[in-house]
């Protein structure tokens, strides 16, 4: 009874616990809007509010939780700065993103927090940057707009768990194709 009575207590700890914590929203005017200061590649990004994907969501509170522009953001610059020769940087802007899928409401109870993935609902991040060379002089700057409309062709990417994983790899697609080839450190 002793055992019962401690197994008891320690879960309605856990599930008060649970029940304060507050779920990450990446609306809350709190949360950041850039990442920290570090490394070559600065990252920032405009309201989450006003991006695509929460205005024209299905679902606006399962589409703002958790701190996925934060995840994205700090994916861009981790495969930013492996392709920088010594010296240059670059700063990014994010101004829209509209994640692959979407909440389709009146489905039924069980399904309206279920991000349903369709050829029509492709990924999409709108941004611009500037690229600088080490004495500071601007090198290249400009808007673009990523898109994947085959993003569910990729069989490689089926097996992924991320729930990211088509915004990163289009990420991945344009920092190739924008920054070149990963700079290999001499040894």
């Amino acid at each position: 009874m002793k055992r019962f009575t401690t197994c008891l207590l320690l879960a309605l700890a856990l599930a008060a616990t649970a029940a304060s914590a507050k779920t990450r929203n990446v609306t809350d005017p709190d949360a950041p809007r850039s990442l920290p200061d570090a490394g070559l590649v600065a990252v920032q990004w405009t309201d989450p509010s006003g991006f695509t994907e929460l205005k024209f969501s299905g679902n606006r509170w399962e589409a703002q939780r958790g701190n996925w522009v934060f995840q994205l953001a700090e994916h861009l610059r981790k495969e930013t700065e492996k392709r920088l020769p010594e010296g240059e940087r670059v700063e990014v802007t994010i101004t829209d993103i509209d994640r692959a899928g979407k909440f389709e409401p009146g489905r039924s109870v069980q399904l309206d927090s279920v991000r349903i993935m369709r050829e029509i609902y492709p990924p999409m991040i709108e941004l611009s940057f500037k690229r600088y060379e080490a004495d500071g002089q601007l090198i290249a700057e400009g808007d673009r707009r990523l898109r994947d409309t085959m993003y569910l062709s990729n069989a490689s990417m089926a097996r992924s768990s991320d729930s990211l994983r088509y915004e990163k790899h289009m990420i991945d697609e344009w920092v190739r194709s924008e920054f070149g080839r990963p700079v290999v450190a001499d040894n």
